[in-house]
């Protein structure tokens, strides 16, 4: 009988120097690493999203991989996007349309469109004003001719291409200003047509 106390003893011992090292190391271990939040898109968006606060969520990132120029909720809602943005991707001004780009153009908005030939884009310059045009993409016979859906538009930034080339399927972004009255019928215009630019002055 004492024998087999002592072996118990013993075991229970063992199991609270275990207990009593397993909580050393616990106390011990490096709290989780500080996380900084950061806005970012909830969701994949198309370039000209004029974004909202259902479009944005915080996102915990390692603070030496912040991006330089972050924006806060305040700077992001009401913008519009000149790129794509993908889901969980943080917001900076290089992505979004500069509310300074509309001074001097009182009563118009920015508009971000995709023109099919980023051969004549290249040709453009900020402050250039250009007619812009819709043709048919189909073409042929079945086309009904291209059609002025822009006249005399400013052209408010030429957002760098992204890389992977520019072919003629992908086109080049250019932001224009035009009165908001028209915006949804060029909006449009630049998801069911081909666009085209012809330079006034």
């Amino acid at each position: 009988m004492r024998r087999a106390v002592l072996a118990r003893r013993r075991l229970l011992a063992t199991v609270c120097v275990a207990v009593a090292v397993l909580a050393g190391l616990r106390a011990q271990a490096a709290p989780p690493p500080a996380r900084t939040p950061v806005v970012t898109a909830a969701h994949d968006l198309p370039a000209g999203t004029v974004l909202r606060l259902e479009d944005l969520r915080s996102s915990g990132f390692d603070p030496e991989s912040v991006p330089s120029g972050v924006l806060g909720v305040t700077a992001v809602v009401g913008r519009t996007t000149t790129t794509p943005v993908r889901a969980g991707e943080p917001f900076t001004g290089a992505r979004l349309v500069s509310r300074s780009l509309l001074d001097g153009y009182p009563g118009l908005v920015a508009v971000p469109v995709r023109i099919g030939d980023p051969g004549a884009v290249r040709l453009l310059r900020v402050g250039d004003r250009v007619d812009v045009l819709a043709a048919d993409p189909r073409g042929g016979d079945g086309g009904s001719g291209a059609t002025t859906v822009g006249s005399d538009v400013p052209v408010l930034a030429l957002p760098r291409a992204p890389s992977g080339g520019d072919g003629l399927a992908q086109g080049a972004l250019v932001v224009l200003a035009v009165p908001r009255a028209e915006a949804a019928r060029l909006a449009q215009a630049a998801v069911t047509s081909f666009l085209s630019v012809v330079l006034t002055h």
